[in-house]
Order: structure tokens, then C-alpha cells, then sequence
């Protein structure tokens, strides 16, 4: 095998983790190769939330100054009574100043995220991304990993040390690799509209606002688009025995907003989607030398956007288990560890806030509702139980929990 492929890291997904993984392997002068189905990065309204734990790792990288520049600050968040109008709580991020210098989210689509560490990957000439190649098959050998790529010069073979399943969560890396995506998918779908109609200005809701209700909860949030005014999205569920028509048209969602915020004018919808929702995380984040990272590895429901967050934070832990392994000479029982750590994230952190999440918001009985909201007034009233709740909430804990696991837990684990 070529000097260059015994270093080479494949990475399967030009999304934003994928991306960030090459950058990170790229700075420590590894060889790298991308490959992504799609010709370019797609400026869809997906993910924006960045949690002070994922500005740290992205600010260890150099990518967060540009991220301001380009996405909108959001020190606070709230949550509302649907039904009465009531604004139950507000949490501050300032009180984990002194828990870290990121002490607030940032409202970063993804998208812009990743066209800033791409203009960064176009400079390094050890890292090439291959937009409009499709990986189609993986392979392994006890020294090597190929993968079978679909592109615009037909199918070739690629060849390296190690393979990143960064390629969302249909990962045909995933399930080459006949890996289990255990958990289980939400009967109702996510409906998202998104409206340049200025909430905070007309009704007073911050840029991360969650709003319960027994019938019909909603998370309402802004991000910067492409300049002032932005815009705000808003995700509801829907019913299951609707047709993708009957929730899509514009009659249904005009009136699914007017009933949410009633206003005189009619809103100006600029994006509507429709998705199903899943909770699932990969029976393992390592067969071999393939390793899975963000959606790959693990998918949930987007309130309190953590999914993006822990694929960036998978990716930060993995480089830099990689760079150890392939530029350090560290022992490969590290990447053990990498699936230890980041798949006790998703089962113990992301995924148990998330469900927790959406069963505060739509929670039907009224005692169940007085019960979360006398609890969300208390934590907010007081600032060292606020500041437990953000450190969760802002993902800083989970990255603790996951740095404080060793070598030794990695190896017990592997035996047990």
C-alpha cells in the first residue's frame, strides 16, 4: 500500500461533521479524502443550535469568530404556556461564565458552518473533498479499508487506514457494516415553517422559545439567514393520519400558524418541511477501522438541538483519537475508547434529554403540566440549581462525563 494510504483517513459525508472531521485530522498533516453524494453543500434550514459545549470544541479549531460573524447570539431561552399565554421560565447562559468562555449559544445554521471549514479544507492540500461521489460499499482487511465509490468518472476504489461513516443517518457505512441503528421512530412527523414574521418584536418570545401544550407544543427560533431581519422557524408535530398534501398546502399552513400566533396579515412562509423523527443510536461506533459519527451513529428529535452538537463533538473526540493513533503511534485500544465515550453521550445525555424534552412540551395531564412548570420556575429562580440544568442543557456535562472514561473502562467494556 502507497506511504499516503497507510495514513489516509476516508471519510463517507461532506455534512458539516464530516467536514469538521477532515479539518481536524487535516491540521495535524494527515491525508484525507471526502467523499459526498451531494454536487455542493445544500442551504437547507436544518440545524442551527450550537451549544456552549460545541463552541468548545469549535473555538479549540478556530472556526467560532466566523461563526458569530455569521450567526446570532443567544445568551437566553424561554419556556411558555401555550394555552394561557404565560411565560413560565427563562434560563441565562451567564451563569456558566465560569464554567467556560462560550456562555451562550450560538444560531449557526449548519450550512454556513460548513461552508466555513470548507473554505478552510480548500487551502490544505492534504485533504480533498469529492462532491457528487457516492459510497456505495465498504471493505476491510486487518491492515486497510476500501471503500467502492460511485462518481462522475464511474466506480473506482479508495483505499486508507482508517473510514469515518459520516454519511447521515441512512448510512450505507452503517449498514455495511451490518451495525444495528437500535431505538425507535415517533409516530407523528415534524412540520417546519419558517417565516421572516419578527416574534420577538410583535410578541415578545427571545430566539429560543419552547412552547408547551397538550394539543399542539411548538419550538419557535431565529437565525440570521442573510442579514437583518432573519428569520424564524417554527416546528409543531402533526398528525399521523394526515397526508404529506393536506399538512403542506398553503391554506393548512397558514392556518397552522395563524392558530399558533394569530396575526392580521397573513405570514409570509419562505421554507416548509416535513420530516420523520427517530431515537436511535448505533449498537456500536466501531467495527474495525470504520468508525460512525453524527447521524451515522445516532438521530433524535430536535428540541433543545442537540443532534449536530454531538456529531461535531463526535468528531472532535475521534480526530483526535485518529491523529494519536496514526501520527503518535498511540495504541488503536483508543478508538475503543472513542466508542465508549461518545456512545454513552448519545444513550445517557442525548437521547434522554431529548425524549425528556418533547414529554415536557406536550405533556397532556394537567397535574404532569403544574408539576413541570413549578419545576422550571424553581430551577429558574434559583441560579446554582439554573446553572445544573444549563450545564446539561449546554452539553458541557456530557462532555465531562465522557472525558473522565479511560483506557480501562474502554477495555471492561469491551470484554463485558
Amino acid at each position: 500500500m502507497p506511504a499516503d494510504d497507510q495514513r489516509r483517513v476516508l471519510i463517507a459525508g461532506g455534512g458539516p461533521v464530516g467536514l469538521f472531521c477532515a479539518l481536524l485530522l487535516g491540521q495535524r498533516g494527515l491525508p484525507v479524502r471526502v467523499f459526498e453524494v451531494n454536487d455542493s453543500i445544500k442551504e437547507d434550514p436544518r440545524a442551527a443550535t450550537t451549544h456552549p459545549g460545541t463552541l468548545e470544541v469549535l473555538g479549540a479549531a478556530g472556526l467560532t469568530d466566523d461563526m458569530a460573524r455569521v450567526g446570532l447570539i443567544a445568551p437566553t431561552f424561554q419556556f411558555w404556556d401555550r394555552p394561557s399565554g404565560e411565560k413560565i421560565a427563562e434560563f441565562d447562559h451567564a451563569v456558566l461564565r465560569d464554567d467556560t468562555v462560550y456562555p451562550y449559544v450560538n444560531q449557526c445554521e449548519q450550512f454556513k458552518t460548513a461552508a466555513i471549514i470548507l473554505e478552510r479544507l480548500r487551502a490544505m492540500p492534504n485533504v480533498e473533498v469529492l462532491f457528487e461521489h457516492e459510497v456505495t460499499d465498504v471493505a476491510q482487511s486487518a491492515n486497510d479499508v476500501t471503500v467502492t465509490v460511485r462518481g462522475p468518472d464511474g466506480v473506482q476504489r479508495h483505499t486508507g487506514a482508517y473510514l469515518i461513516g459520516a454519511d447521515g443517518g441512512r448510512s450505507v457505512v452503517r449498514k455495511a457494516c451490518c451495525i444495528a441503528f437500535d431505538g425507535f421512530t415517533w409516530p407523528e412527523r415534524f412540520i417546519v415553517l419558517t417565516t421572516p414574521f419578527d416574534f420577538e418584536a410583535n410578541r415578545g418570545y427571545c430566539p429560543r422559545s419552547y412552547f408547551a401544550d397538550p394539543d399542539e407544543w411548538c419550538n419557535c427560533f431565529k437565525v440570521a439567514a442573510n442579514g437583518p431581519p432573519g428569520l424564524w422557524r417554527t416546528v409543531f408535530p402533526t398528525d399521523p393520519a394526515l397526508s404529506d398534501e393536506q399538512l403542506m398546502n398553503d391554506a393548512a399552513v397558514q392556518a397552522r400558524l395563524q392558530k399558533f400566533f394569530p396575526s392580521p396579515q397573513p405570514y409570509q412562509i419562505v421554507h416548509r418541511n416535513l420530516y420523520v423523527t427517530h431515537q436511535r443510536v448505533a449498537a456500536s461506533f466501531r467495527a474495525g477501522r470504520v468508525l460512525l459519527a453524527g447521524d451515522a451513529a445516532h438521530v433524535n428529535n430536535p428540541i433543545g438541538g442537540m443532534g449536530l452538537n454531538g456529531g461535531f463533538q463526535d468528531a472532535a473526540n475521534l480526530a483526535e483519537k485518529l491523529a494519536a493513533v496514526l501520527c503518535d503511534g498511540a495504541p488503536e485500544q483508543l478508538l475503543d475508547l472513542y466508542d465508549l465515550q461518545r456512545r454513552t453521550v448519545a444513550v445517557e445525555f442525548v437521547q434522554e434529554q431529548t425524549i425528556a424534552n418533547k414529554r415536557r412540551l406536550e405533556a397532556r395531564d394537567a397535574a404532569t403540566r403544574a408539576e413541570n412548570f413549578a419545576e422550571l420556575r424553581a430551577m429558574s429562580a434559583d441560579p446554582a440549581r439554573a446553572r445544573q440544568f444549563l450545564l446539561r442543557t449546554s452539553m458541557l456535562q456530557s462532555q465531562r462525563r465522557a472525558a473522565a472514561m479511560t483506557l480501562d473502562d474502554a477495555r471492561v467494556a469491551r470484554t463485558a
